[in-house]
């Protein structure tokens, strides 16, 4: 016993402060992997997830939206076959399309003009940089604006903007007709043929134009195609919550 304590005591302290160092380190490594947990990186600076959610959401919603459309022509057709010489039915049938297409519920071709609105190319990498981004403002703007100068039919990338039609800012997207758009955004319009000098001569479009679209604001050009299709509104056509006014009580008194 006297022999190993004798061993013991002619180790060299540094080499037995080393071996406690080396113990304890070995334990604190053992605790720190047993702790260690699945870590989620978040972040509120980052729209491609957002976008990438929006373009899903609007593939599937492009997917119901022609089913919509293929039973809507089914309707159409099923109407007009019953159309005989009848003067009223024509008169009827005539006063259906008319209806249809102001509801936005026809395609309509002819000229037009397609403005395109992109975020400025320096928008990922400027901080704050929300004068950047085009907005659902933006956008509405550019609508207003093809309609002042006579537009017939007007679609943001293909959702046909009607009546009941809200344009609203969702995160880094749109959200038009209950349909998640991402940029860039197209805004298509149908038209006369001088849809294209209107708007050119609209002192309200060169003060956005001016204002949004400067050296480092966002980016928006213009094409005249020779022939341009708006498609159909694919959405709801039934008004929620609405109903007549109720008829006033007739007075009591002659």
């Amino acid at each position: 016993m006297s022999g190993v304590g004798a061993r013991l005591r002619s180790i060299p302290t540094w080499q037995v402060t080393l071996f406690v160092a080396l113990v304890a380190l070995g334990f604190l490594i053992a605790a720190q992997l047993r702790s260690e947990t699945p870590r989620v990186e978040y972040t509120s600076q980052e729209r491609t997830p957002l976008i990438q959610t929006a373009l899903s959401l609007q593939s599937e919603q492009k997917a119901l939206q022609a089913q919509i459309l293929d039973l809507r022509d089914r309707i159409t057709t099923a109407e007009t076959s019953s159309e005989g010489s009848d003067a009223l039915v024509k008169q009827l049938n005539d006063a259906l399309f008319q209806a249809r297409l102001a509801a936005g519920l026809t395609a309509l071709e002819g000229n037009g003009l397609v403005i395109q609105l992109q975020d400025a190319p320096q928008a990922a990498q400027a901080a704050g940089g929300e004068d950047l981004l085009v907005t659902g403002l933006d956008v509405r703007t550019v609508v207003e604006e093809l309609w002042l100068a006579g537009a017939e039919a007007v679609a943001v990338n293909d959702e046909r903007v009607v009546a009941t039609t809200a344009i609203l800012d969702i995160g880094g997207s749109l959200l038009v007709n209950s349909a998640y758009l991402a940029p860039p955004y197209q805004v298509k319009a149908v038209g006369p043929a001088d849809m294209s000098a209107q708007l050119a001569s609209s002192a309200s479009w060169i003060s956005f134009v001016a204002s949004r679209a400067g050296p480092n604001g966002i980016q928006v050009s213009i094409a005249q195609p020779a022939d341009l299709v708006v498609p159909a509104y694919a959405g709801t056509v039934t008004i929620r919550y609405a109903q007549p006014p109720a008829s006033p009580a007739p007075s009591a008194n002659p």
